[in-house]
């Protein structure tokens, strides 16, 4: 039976989740703080921890970085209400596996949870830099890390509007999907690199892929390789070859940000969103 720790010091809510995660047939137990999860560890072992961040004589942060050095580590699902980039950004840095705002609702918990217990290992996030103006990140090439790293990209730029932070963030998952899919081709032993640079009237991304590149004139599955007389010929394309469903990130990533950048072999994209 998988086996949970729930590491918060809010009684109400730490009760009010153990109970949650044991109707659904999970063995749970609680911990205070991170001293007491601490102390449980040594002697007992468990697949997941759900950890909260500002806790008294240890906090969850605290607690990531001394579980860095173990050999044998639970999964951790980081649940707070803070989500500052430089909370969210170590909370990567010392390999959470992914992260959670709370309150969380109980649909989105569960979720997370059988994500988190059921998803294969692969190679973790690894932070190059870690500043909030400047973040570099190598990721696997795998759908999961790339949707796991979505929700903490969305938490960088919380002092923008939403519908800009939206339109953001749809042009960096569709540029990184593209990256993982294509670039990687799916291989958790590849990787991809990105980097978010935000200056006070710009933000910029650029992300880079280890695939061949591709041309433009030769995209048979995506809408913006299409003639004008067939403009969704691709869909034919993606369902022959069993790709996911859409096609039209590049044609619709190209109307949302101000400039799109290729290198020349095209497995280096650069977007800017001009902030004034």
């Amino acid at each position: 039976m998988t086996s949970i720790l729930v590491v918060d010091d809010d009684r109400t809510s730490r009760h009010l989740t153990e109970s949650l995660l044991k109707r659904e047939g999970w063995r749970v137990t609680g911990a205070k703080d991170g001293l007491e999860a601490l102390k449980l560890l040594k002697t007992r072992k468990f697949s997941l921890m759900l950890l909260d961040v500002w806790m008294p004589r240890m906090s969850g942060l605290e607690l990531l970085e001394k579980l860095k050095t173990r050999k044998q580590r639970p999964r951790v699902v980081v649940m707070t209400s803070d989500d500052t980039p430089a909370t969210l950004l170590q909370a990567v840095r010392d390999q959470a596996f992914t992260y959670v705002h709370k309150p969380v609702e109980p649909e989105v918990l569960i979720e997370t949870v059988r994500l988190a217990i059921e998803e294969p290992d692969s190679k973790p996030i690894e932070v190059i830099s870690a500043k909030p103006e400047w973040v570099e990140l190598v990721v696997p090439c795998t759908r999961e890390a790339a949707n796991r790293l979505q929700s903490v990209m969305a938490h960088l730029d919380t002092d923008l509007p939403q519908d800009l932070r939206d339109s953001i963030a749809y042009a960096f998952r569709e540029l990184l999907l593209n990256a993982v899919e294509w670039g990687g081709k799916l291989d958790p032993s590849h990787t991809v690199r990105i980097s978010y640079l935000r200056a006070k009237r710009m933000l910029l991304y650029r992300i880079s892929d280890p695939g061949p590149g591709f041309n433009i004139d030769n995209l048979p599955h995506a809408a913006v390789g299409q003639p004008r007389d067939s403009p969704i010929a691709h869909v034919d394309v993606r369902e022959s070859k069993g790709l996911r469903p859409g096609g039209f990130g590049l044609l619709t990533v190209r109307s949302t940000v101000d400039e799109l950048l290729y290198n020349e072999k095209r497995n280096e994209v650069v977007f800017v969103k001009y902030l004034d």
